[in-house]
């Protein structure tokens, strides 16, 4: 019953830490370029938040309200509000770096607008996402105190509901890439960005969505740890 164990050590341990160091170098990565790039002021000396409210109007979106948020690349759209929200380093920002993130936002606006299915799908399963993850390892652990069928049962069911969280990683990507895709073309297309600067934003942007391929390879690992020690786990 050591379910891939040998003495104290757990060898899909690796598969964790894997996930972990993937994560920190993404998370390291997107930091350091906006960093880098927060450092070009963009010919337009526009803030995130003009160049939002800019890319806002281009396409004829006039319900969405452009807030400022404490903290450092805490932006995000709303959709159940309709809010835009810029923080710190982004709203009063006129780099290029800011002005790129900013309408990155905007695209998730634009998309939501558009009822772009990978944005809807995604705000579907958002709750049962939410309750997978939060049920996926107290199923799991309860369901090791047993060695019946219910044990079984639970186990299995825990690591269904973890799946779910990886369902919803992997849907974020195609929306996360799309948002920036259309950030990048609205920000030529307007003349927010001059074609200079558009390469700056592409690898501000690029380095934004490594974290997002990250945490779904991250999730990815971790539910091929729970099927390697749980998933061949007899019923009697």
């Amino acid at each position: 019953m050591g379910y891939g164990y040998y003495g104290f050590w757990d060898p899909t341990y690796f598969l964790v830490i894997i996930g972990a160091l993937i994560c920190m170098i993404a998370s390291a990565r997107v930091k350091t370029t906006f960093n880098k790039y927060s450092r070009y002021r963009s010919r337009t000396n526009m803030t995130g938040k003009e160049a939002a409210q800019r890319v806002l109007r281009s396409a004829g979106i006039m319900d969405v309200t452009v807030r400022h948020v404490s903290g450092s690349l805490t932006d995000h759209y709303d959709p159940r509000n309709k809010t835009l929200n810029l923080s710190d380093s982004v709203y009063d920002s006129t780099s290029v770096a800011a002005i790129g993130v900013a309408a990155h936002e905007c695209g998730h606006a634009i998309q939501h607008q558009k009822d772009y299915a990978p944005l809807s799908i995604r705000s579907a399963i958002v709750p049962v996402a939410n309750i997978g993850s939060t049920l996926a390892w107290p199923l799991i652990i309860i369901g090791l105190l047993f060695s019946s069928a219910t044990g079984s049962f639970l186990i299995k069911l825990g690591i269904i509901c973890f799946s779910l969280a990886v369902l919803f990683q992997l849907v974020t990507l195609p929306v996360e890439f799309d948002a920036s895709r259309r950030a990048v073309n609205i920000l030529g297309s307007t003349g927010i960005l001059s074609e200079e600067e558009l390469p700056m934003t592409k690898k501000v942007l690029g380095a934004a969505a490594l974290t997002y391929v990250a945490g779904a390879a991250a999730a990815i690992l971790q539910l091929l740890r729970l099927i390697l020690l749980f998933g061949g786990r007899n019923d009697d």
